[in-house]
């Protein structure tokens, strides 16, 4: 009696996932990554200037010393950045000195 519930349980388990399987797997092939409109890097530019570009959008900042911070470019002056809302850090902000940026990363693609 054990092992036929066993097994009922188990088709009946088998199906369910079947069934969740064929249900989302054709929407989620529908889905693609699609271009952000006006997002890009200009390599002939200055890290300035490409972050001026990026201005009220999300970005993540590398420092030097390794540490990584992701906000919203609030502005962009000669040697300093200011970046809002930083991420993990509920009413933050940040101050960066350009010379400590290595490197920028923004969002490029979104799923749709």
């Amino acid at each position: 009696m054990k092992r036929s519930n066993q097994i009922l349980s188990t088709v009946i388990l088998a199906f369910l996932l079947f069934a969740v399987l064929h249900i989302t797997g054709p929407a989620a092939a529908a889905r693609s990554a699609v271009a952000i409109e006006g997002a890009r890097f200009e390599t002939a530019a200055s890290i300035k200037d490409n972050l001026q570009a990026w201005m009220g959008k999300d970005v993540l900042i590398h420092l030097r010393s390794g540490k990584t911070l992701q906000g919203y470019v609030k502005s962009v002056g000669e040697h300093l950045v200011h970046l809002e809302k930083i991420s993990g850090r509920d009413f933050y902000d940040a101050l960066i000195r350009m010379e400590d940026i290595t490197a920028v990363e923004g969002r490029f693609r979104e799923m749709r």
